[in-house]
């Protein structure tokens, strides 16, 4: 089964950007997606993109903010995150879409917009 490890969160304000970043233990599957969660929410998909990416969907409340991007030949994928919001934090996570019938969620990493 596929592993992902995803980097890149941390701590920002109100308006700052991030880059998160997720590596596969194998080839990425054509759909590729960022999912997050937090403690009141269950999770959601924000962005996803095709192989190629030039197919992508974004949830409405981060249009125009984030960007989905993928480098297949290292089997990673980006989700650049801009004009972050303090509804932003969560934790996020890739996975392919739609997701497998089995659990292979990686750990995640937290993103905190807070002033």
């Amino acid at each position: 089964q596929v592993k992902y490890v995803e980097s890149g969160g941390g701590l920002v304000e109100p308006g700052e950007s991030l880059r998160l970043s997720c590596v596969a233990s194998e080839r990425t599957s054509y759909f590729m997606a960022w999912y997050r969660q937090t403690p009141e929410k269950d999770r959601e998909r924000v962005a996803s993109s095709n192989w190629a990416g030039d197919s992508t969907w974004y949830l409405d409340s981060v249009k125009g903010r984030f960007t989905i991007s993928r480098d297949n030949a290292r089997n990673t994928v980006y989700l650049r995150m801009d004009s972050l919001k303090p509804e932003d934090t969560a934790v996020y996570y890739c996975n392919e879409f739609p997701l497998p019938t089995y659990d292979n969620w990686g750990q995640g990493t937290q993103v905190t917009v807070s002033s």
